[in-house]
């Protein structure tokens, strides 16, 4: 029988580089940088995530950075090749005994959307969660109306588990049902290279 041994929490910052993207530790030094991300394209109306409004966007990074605090959490920073601020990600619903957690609380800016970053992110985060943390499974959810996301995570190689009906309220007073997704420790060798193909493909 395998024995699996928990993850300790909080999960230690770290930051993961590639290529593509560099993910750092989320700080509250970074509200100023990401007011500006948010405010390209207002990309916060979307009326299917819980992007933050430039004048939210202090009181959402101090509520990542408590979840840090209280274990549940670890946010990051995402930064393109240049550097520029790009816009947030974390592992959330940290589950440490079930060696399982969520990325997600995920938003970039409009004008880094279809570049490899996203892709590279996932490949960073996901390396990070399998290799270094041991996890057996790493979820990815999103709102039933976002197709667009919903498209993007099948993408990455994950495999949709189902849809929880009536999940929560939303931020605009409607219920939203959130579609499940997930990749397993088996899975993530062929997702790996999976992934590095597309950073690697040639472009037009």
């Amino acid at each position: 029988m395998t024995t699996y041994t928990p993850f300790s929490v909080p999960l230690p910052a770290v930051t993961l580089a590639g290529p593509f993207a560099t993910l750092e530790p989320l700080s509250a030094e970074h509200a100023g940088e990401a007011r500006e991300a948010v405010a390209d394209g207002d990309i916060w109306q979307q009326w299917t995530t819980d992007i933050p409004a430039p004048d939210s966007v202090q009181a959402e990074i101090a509520r990542r950075l408590e979840l840090k605090r209280q274990g549940s959490m670890l946010p990051f920073t995402v930064r393109d090749a240049a550097g520029r601020f790009a816009g947030m990600t974390s592992f959330m619903n940290i589950e440490p005994a079930s060696l399982r957690l969520e990325i997600g609380s995920t938003w970039y800016r409009r004008d880094v959307r279809r570049t490899g970053l996203n892709t590279q992110a996932k490949l960073l985060l996901l390396g990070h969660a399998f290799d270094t943390l041991g996890c057996i499974a790493v979820e990815l959810r999103t709102h039933f109306f976002n197709q667009a996301s919903r498209a993007a995570i099948a993408r990455l190689g994950a495999k949709q588990d189902g849809v929880l009906r009536n999940h929560r309220i939303a931020r605009n007073g409607t219920l939203r049902d959130t579609v499940v997704f997930s990749i397993l420790a088996s899975e993530w060798p062929t997702v790996q290279a999976h992934l590095r193909w597309q950073l690697e493909r040639p472009r037009d």
